[in-house]
């Protein structure tokens, strides 16, 4: 059973947390993000397991084991090496390795080191490879092995490829003599996400960032060192490394990961055979399981206490269903990746119907004005308690971003005064729960990534029947909703083929990016002063004479 936290908002108006900032402690001035997350455990429990990879569903032996004083000496080999190929404080890391334990001590070594890493996937494209190489600086990239050949060609002139035999070489080398000494406001990694233009923006975290996760820890996963954390995601998604591997072991808990095939049916008996206590993955993947897996298996998850869920908004059903499936509670939360989440439900905050859960404890959030955005001055009245506007976290909170890499325009755009506005808009009621009302910004959510629609509609206007094009979040079902491309003809003339426009898209973009339906439109619905009006994208007038383009 949850109970909840009471919290009031303040003065009838839509905030929650102290109007001075993060109230919770904050981190040391000398702070390294990989020795908080590693080294302590690996002093006081050194023999303590820390992380299971199976890659096998049916295996009832993991494929790896590792205990927390055996992944602080990779990950200190790994520094040292990177150390060695000349490699400095602040360089950026392109990570681009396969779903394998190396991704995640690649990771922290590199922040053991006091490098920069930048977590990508795999399956980029070439452009889409070059332009993050490109725009980060990128000193140097790790590359799987089936890359090193094509990716020559995406990297710049200079660059350090860091191919498999070279990091086999680094995991039996020395160990660096410690942790690189950091503060706080040091660079520790990057994330890239959808901006408000074609390309994606990098988003800077700073060492601090592993604290400031900290008001997770009970205001959504409810997570002791006896913990043990099955993760749904691949090694190389923020989600994973985030809420899979940091906080689990920051916690001196045991994160599980599985690399094999997937299948939804799948999940219940890696449940199972993993003694998993908690269980995270995006809202889809639980839905798919309550509809493919057997109710038996649902019925018999043994030890798993609950469920946690990020990354997309969840059908209205999913939690209930969820519970009455299993007879375990599903906890929701809310983030970005300028902060990761924020505001949840967690075993001490009970869930509330219509409601992502509140803000986490420490943490000051307030529902802003709609004009809030980008005003620079300091004190901005939140709105009356029931009202929407946008969701705004402190300034002061440690887990929020530097700032966007090289983007200056952009990041002032989201700061106002002591505001950060992430372009959510939502709702706060007078015990503090809030209510999602959207994307400001029309910004759409794929398989739990975000995407930006002008990113997607750069790459298909370059395609020759492409005339115009809009992109939009369409929903195809109660609980689906797909990425749609909008497509006026460049002309009458030129043929109506949707499998070459999407096979484009396919060359051109990750795969989690592609439109899943192409609707072909007369016209684009547009704004007096001619900007696209996406919620009317639905309503835009089909094509009048298919047949000239059959």
């Amino acid at each position: 059973m949850t109970s909840s936290v009471p919290k009031t908002a303040s003065n009838g108006r839509a905030i929650i947390g102290s109007p001075s900032g993060f109230s919770g402690p904050l981190p040391p001035e000398h702070f390294n993000m990989a020795a908080y997350v590693i080294g302590r455990a690996a002093s006081t429990v050194p023999g303590k397991i820390a992380l299971i990879v199976y890659d096998n569903a049916e295996s009832a032996v993991p494929s790896e084991t590792w205990t927390f004083a055996q992944i602080e000496r990779a990950v200190l080999r790994i520094a040292q090496g990177l150390r060695e190929r000349g490699l400095k404080k602040g360089d950026r890391l392109l990570i681009r390795l396969d779903n394998t334990s190396t991704y995640a001590l690649m990771f922290f070594g590199a922040i053991a080191a006091g490098l920069v890493p930048l977590a990508t996937s795999v399956h980029l494209t070439p452009d889409e490879a070059r332009f993050l190489a490109t725009d980060s600086n990128a000193r140097a990239v790790a590359l799987a092995e089936h890359l090193v050949g094509a990716a020559t060609a995406e990297c710049n002139a200079g660059i350090d490829i860091i191919k498999a035999d070279d990091v086999a070489a680094m995991l039996c080398g020395p160990e660096a003599s410690g942790y690189a000494d950091t503060n706080a406001n040091d660079p520790a990694y990057m994330v890239y996400t959808s901006g408000t233009t074609a390309n994606p923006k990098g988003v800077v975290h700073a060492q601090r960032a592993a604290w400031g996760r900290r008001p997770m820890y009970q205001g959504w996963y409810g997570i002791t060192p006896d913990d043990r954390m099955l993760h749904a995601g691949a090694f190389n998604w923020t989600f994973t490394l985030g809420s899979g591997l940091t906080d689990p072991w920051a916690n001196g808990a045991t994160a599980i990961i599985y690399t094999g095939e997937k299948s939804p049916d799948i999940w219940p008996r890696l449940i199972r055979r993993t003694k998993a206590t908690l269980f995270a993955a995006v809202p889809g993947l639980f839905r798919q399981i309550l509809k493919y897996a057997r109710a038996g298996d649902l019925a018999d998850l043994e030890r798993l206490r609950h469920g946690l869920m990020a990354g997309e908004t969840p059908p209205p059903s999913l939690l209930n269903d969820w519970l009455q499936a299993t007879g375990r509670p599903l906890y929701e939360a809310l983030g970005m990746s300028e902060i990761s989440t924020y505001i949840s439900t967690s075993p001490v905050v009970a869930v509330k119907p219509g409601s992502v859960g509140c803000p986490q404890p420490g943490r000051t959030v307030a529902i802003l004005p709609e004009d809030a955005a980008g005003g620079q001055h300091e004190r901005i009245t939140p709105v009356r308690i029931g009202e929407p506007g946008l969701l705004a976290v402190h300034t002061s909170d440690p887990g929020l971003m530097l700032g966007y890499w090289q983007r200056p325009d952009e990041d002032a755009e989201v700061r106002s005064g002591a505001w950060f506005v992430g372009g959510d808009l939502a709702a706060m009621d007078a015990e503090g729960y809030v209510r999602h009302l959207g994307r400001a910004n029309d910004i759409m959510k794929a398989l739990g990534y975000r995407v930006a629609p002008q990113e997607v509609e750069a790459v298909l206007a370059r395609h020759p029947a492409v005339g115009e094009v809009a992109c939009a979040e369409r929903q195809v079902s109660n609980s689906v909703s797909v990425i749609a491309a909008y497509i006026v003809p460049a002309s009458p003339e030129i043929s109506r083929d949707e499998d070459a426009v999407l096979t484009y898209a396919r060359e051109h973009l990750a795969p989690y990016k592609v439109p899943r339906k192409i609707i072909w439109v007369e016209r684009l619905p547009r704004t007096a002063n001619g900007k696209i009006l996406r919620r009317a994208l639905e309503t835009a007038p089909p094509l009048r004479s298919p047949r000239l383009f059959q």
